[in-house]
């Protein structure tokens, strides 16, 4: 009877553990989710060649050009936009220029003034190229939507 009394009590233990388990795995915080930042650009000059869309999660990749992700999208009705996708909480900013001549880069004059358009997220724009520092966002809680202006 004391062998079949203390089996139950184990079977009852493990019962509620596993229960009590489940509730944890339930109750996840929001913070593991993915989200998505969508980025659109209107009034683009004339509808040829694309735009490149740059993400960035650190201000030393943003200064070596090396992206998170990579976007790029053919001009229509002078306007474009694109969403990243399945992103983390974090800190990220958005360079993009457009290669109006389809030659896969970005083109300068002799003395390094940009011939094509480019932007980045909160439209802060200074003479040279734009900062990490000026474009970043936070991305905590929810998707966001940037407009980038030329």
């Amino acid at each position: 009877m004391v062998r079949i009394l203390v089996t139950l009590v184990i079977y009852l233990i493990s019962i509620i553990g596993y229960g009590q388990s489940n509730d944890a795995q339930m109750s996840k915080p929001l913070d593991e989710s993915n989200y998505k930042v969508d980025v659109e650009i209107n009034r683009i000059v004339s509808d040829n060649g694309i735009v490149y869309f740059g993400l960035y999660d650190s201000q030393d990749n943003f200064i070596n050009r090396k992206p998170l992700k990579v976007l790029r999208k053919k001009v229509e009705n002078n306007s474009v936009k694109v969403i990243f996708q399945n992103l983390k909480p974090g800190i990220y900013a958005v360079s993009c220029y457009h290669d109006a001549n389809n030659n896969g880069e970005m083109d300068f004059e002799n003395n390094g003034m940009p011939l094509e358009d480019y932007g980045a997220t909160n439209n802060i724009m200074n003479y040279g190229p734009p900062r990490f520092e000026d474009a970043k966002f936070e991305l905590k809680n929810k998707d966001l939507t940037f407009e980038i202006k030329f």
